[in-house]
């Protein structure tokens, strides 16, 4: 035990100042919570170990080594893989967020190739650490400072590449290894637009979700890199600026809007003036409110006018805030006379805001979600309490109306205030969630729809409005870089624009924005949700799409509807025109049904109105949507091969697809096509899908075929046994049946001769069968014309196959590869007796051509004759019956005989005269 004194290990001291630092270096509470716990029993075990051993000594220096890289935070803060002329200035720049010196050992810097995707350097960071301000340098002998770890000129490619940090003591892949997630902690997937390939494999793995930084060289006249720049709270991003080789990145606030709050003056924790505004392109009159987060009512607002771009200061009557513990500041386009002191919180959308939180007091859901949506609010740093200090913009975000983009400064004189980045531990960035996986979008899946609206609920309250989104995927995905903007029809105006950067859809798809009844993930306030003629859109983009100052922005445009009530009939032609030209608005028929209504989507189709209908709402669940027709099925699949690929299908004549999509799978590869089918049936009830003229819709062009699936109805596309309408395969492979469990199925074996497989009736089913492409006619199908007879007997276990139509198929056309399937063998009897199969009858085909190749097969060794086996079998069945019929025929003989005895013995009995005499004591005697 001494030796455990003297080195002074006690375990609850060791935990508590150890989860000191870890808050200290801005780890959140939950996590840091854990870690105390396992730190706690961490120490105990290495106090034991150690007292007993000297190996506990290593184990404690690991630990302690584990924890400073949880506590550092290493990031790559700046790459430059592309230098004028003969590239003798590259360099990667380490920083560490905790700021000062912080140890490498255990850390592993590797370069990534992104032609084979594999790793063609590494770098290990053991020995070395960050300098006293928090860099390191790895890169050419010639640059300038001179960097700890030199590399010959041309060492970093200039991609598409990457460049992967991990640790501590990781080794997650060797020269030559592939590109490995294992022990990431951070990654830049690059590319340069002097070179081409992609980067695909490597920004899936590394920085999923994610498109590659392009270091443009037309950035800048000169020499440029790539740096990562604090964008707000703990999220940080890459962007292109001259080189900083081991000073801080060049990263100036950028411009958020068309006015934005630059800085806010603190005294003690309150509000005091002034607030530094700057003007951008707005114009006019304008008020800047303060509220009171307690009531959600206006404390004051002053006036000031737009007239000219530059900065404008307003100042407050700071007496009337020293009872405010929590307060917003909202700045309005408008009259300060709209906002009179103790109204309500206005609900018309800020040009920008800010709200504080309290020492005591947090803001309303309603208040937040009004001024800041999405957002949280700013929390002061009790350090500042008592001086004067300032709450500066800071964060290179493009978005406004984030109080995390600011940070709280001490106001000193004669000292300009100077931005740095937070230690904000962990981090995220714009391509790596460290916090939380990234469930990114996927081209393949397609991206966010509309799913959803409900604009006008009974009553007076209209507190059970919403906007419905959904992924196709039907599962967990990231909404980073969606906006939701809700359009005024009247004035053509933007009333709402909601980022969603930072959250993410549920488990099946469905992210729900609406009224604090329904529990939605973002909540608004009752009656925010106009009853029209207005409109909704959903947009990707990296900045808020209204700066485009269009009546409905069009870059990023996802999806859009434009909706009217009964009562609104006017004023809604110019967003048809911008956002769904030629379609008339959809109507929330108050009337149509029994109770509250939406608009609920029950197609794919983009922007497209006829993709709705009204409904019973059903937020966060599957839309209440029309099943197709139980007999729309696939009828026939063309160009099997890969070459013409066409789908036909059928069911009732003139039956409307809306609704219906089919998937196409790709046999080699891991493609998927979603195609929402369009129209209905014909006449005939055939609908063709094919890349020629008189199809009804055209597919993608396909390298090679694998599956078609027939699916109807949202959420998710084939996500689940109930959406399957119909499916064929043409394999085993898993790849093509993701989602296929229970239903119903065959796989289909392509044959050379044959470049078409159709549906044939057979019994009282049907079977896939190899056959001549019969488009919008009647399939070809195999029939008594061309037949040969069979008459055969197999053993079960010797030849695997099962007692049915279509494992006897399998069986001949693995002999004669010439299409047989069930179909084939409809006219055929088939038995099962004592594990042998017998097969009488005919066998249909198609051709002559076919016939005679099913009659070859028949005629081979494996397949020999069942006379004799049948002969015995006949045999024994005679013999039993002769069995039985002497038993029968003793049976009645006796029976006969039981019935002659009896005759004869009552026939041959004497009367009782005794009795007759007794009997007759009533009649008359004559003596």
């Amino acid at each position: 035990m001494k030796k455990c004194e003297e080195v002074e290990l006690n375990p609850k001291k060791t935990t508590k100042k150890l989860v000191k630092e870890l808050q200290a270096s801005g780890i959140d509470r939950s996590v840091t919570a854990i870690l105390s716990y396992l730190l706690y029993l961490h120490c105990w075990f290495l106090l034991d170990t150690m007292c007993s051993s000297v190996s506990g000594a290593l184990l404690l220096t690991s630990f302690y080594v584990c924890l400073s890289a949880v506590r550092s935070c290493l990031i790559i803060s700046e790459v430059n893989c592309d230098n004028p002329s003969l590239d003798t200035e590259e360099f990667v720049e380490l920083f560490s967020l905790s700021g000062g010196s912080t140890s490498l050992n255990g850390y592993t810097l590797v370069f990534y190739n992104g032609n084979g995707n594999v790793a063609y350097r590494i770098v290990d960071l053991s020995g070395h650490s960050t300098d006293e301000r928090g860099f390191f340098l790895i890169g050419s002998a010639k640059l300038q400072p001179s960097p700890a770890i030199q590399l010959p000129p041309n060492s970093v490619q200039n991609g598409p590449d990457a460049i992967a940090l991990y640790g501590p003591s990781w080794a997650p892949v060797t020269e030559n290894g592939n590109v490995s997630a294992i022990g990431l902690l951070d990654a830049i997937v690059y590319t340069s637009r002097r070179v081409t390939g992609t980067a695909d494999v490597l920004s899936r793995v590394l920085t999923p979700g994610s498109f590659p930084y392009v270091e443009d060289d037309q950035f800048i006249e000169g020499d440029e890199s790539i740096q990562r720049c604090w964008l707000s709270d703990n999220y940080y991003s890459f962007q292109n600026a001259a080189p900083t080789p081991g000073r801080p990145n060049i990263c100036p606030p950028s411009n958020p809007g068309h006015l934005w709050i630059n800085r806010i003056q603190l005294s003690g924790g309150a509000l005091t003036g002034p607030v530094e505004i700057s003007v951008g392109t707005e114009r006019g009159d304008m008020a800047v409110v303060v509220y009171n987060v307690q009531t959600d009512t206006v404390k004051t607002s002053v006036g000031f006018y737009a007239g000219e771009p530059g900065n404008v200061f307003v100042n407050f009557n700071t007496t009337t805030f020293s009872d405010l513990d929590g307060w917003a500041l909202a700045v309005y386009q408008g009259k300060v006379e709209d906002f009179q002191k103790g109204s309500l919180l206005n609900q018309l959308q800020p040009l920008d805001a800010f709200v504080c939180s309290g020492l005591t007091n947090a803001p309303s859901a309603i208040l937040t979600e009004t001024l800041i949506p999405g957002r949280k609010a700013f929390k002061l740093d009790s350090r500042f309490s008592e001086v004067d200090a300032c709450v500066t913009r800071c964060g290179a975000a493009h978005w406004a109306r984030d109080p995390g983009v600011f940070q709280h400064q001490v106001q000193r004189p004669s000292e300009s205030i100077q931005c740095k980045w937070y230690n904000t531990c962990p981090y995220s960035t714009a391509v790596n969630m460290t916090d939380e996986p990234l469930d990114p979008w996927s081209d393949n899946d397609g991206d966010f729809l509309i799913s959803e609206v409900n604009a006008d609920t009974p009553g007076s309250a209209e507190d059970e409005e919403f906007v419905e989104l959904w992924h196709p995927s039907g599962r967990r995905t990231s909404l980073t870089g969606i906006w939701v903007l809700l359009i005024n029809g009247n004035n053509g105006k933007i009333y709402r624009e909601i980022e969603l950067h930072g959250h993410y859809t549920d488990n099946h798809g469905y992210f729900l924005i609406g009224s604090e009844k329904l529990k939605p993930q973002i909540a608004l306030p009752p009656n925010t949700i106009q009853n029209g003629p207005d409109a909704i859109a959903i947009y990707r983009s990296t900045s808020p799409p209204s700066i485009e100052n269009t009546i409905v922005p069009r870059n990023g445009l996802l999806d859009g509807l434009v909706y009217r009530s009964r009562s609104s009939d006017r004023d809604w032609a110019d967003l048809i025109k911008a956002l769904t030209p030629g379609q008339l608005p959809l109507l929330e028929d108050t009337t149509s049904l029994d109770g509250d209504e939406s608009l609920s989507r029950c197609g794919l189709n983009r922007v497209d109105l006829n993709s709705f209908r009204v409904s019973s709402p059903t937020p966060m669940k599957e839309n209440d949507c029309p099943r197709p027709p139980k007999d729309l099925v696939i009828n026939e699949v063309g160009g099997v091969l890969g070459v013409d690929v066409f789908v036909e299908l059928t069911g009732p004549s003139l039956a409307p697809l809306h609704g219906t999509v089919i998937v196409l799978y790709e046999l080699y590869a891991t493609t998927r096509h979603v195609i929402p089918l369009e129209g209905a049936l014909g006449n005939d009830g055939f609908f063709l899908l094919a890349n020629y003229s008189s199809a009804d819709q055209s597919l993608p062009a396909l390298a090679s075929l694998g599956a078609v699936w027939l699916c109807y109805g949202l959420p998710s596309v084939c996500s689940s046994e109930s959406k399957v309408q119909d499916v064929f395969l043409l394999s085993n492979k898993s790849s093509l049946r993701p989602f296929l469990h229970t239903v119903t199925h065959q796989v289909v074996h392509p044959v050379a001769s044959y470049d078409s497989v159709s549906r044939c009736a057979m019994n009282l089913s049907a079977a896939w069968t190899a056959s001549y492409p019969t488009p919008r006619l009647p399939n070809l199908c195999p029939n008594s014309t061309h037949s040969v007879h069979m008459d055969l007997c197999l053993q079960e276990s010797d030849s695997h196959i099962t007692c049915t139509a279509e494992g006897f198929a399998e069986l001949l056309e693995r002999s004669c590869q010439c299409g047989i399937s069930g179909a084939h063998l409809a006219g055929v009897n088939l038995t099962c007796i004592s594990e042998r199969l017998y097969a009488e009858g005919p066998v249909f085909a198609l051709s002559s051509h076919q016939r005679e190749l099913v009659a070859q097969a028949l005629q081979k060794t494996h397949t020999h004759s069942c006379s004799i086996i049948q002969e015995r079998l006949y045999n024994k069945e005679s013999s039993l019956g002769l069995q039985v019929g002497l038993v029968l025929t003793v049976v009645l003989l006796c029976a006969l005989g039981g019935a002659i005895f009896f005759y004869l013995y009552k026939k041959k009995r004497p009367q009782d005269y005794y009795s007759m005499e007794l009997n007759e004591h009533d009649s008359p005697m004559d003596l």
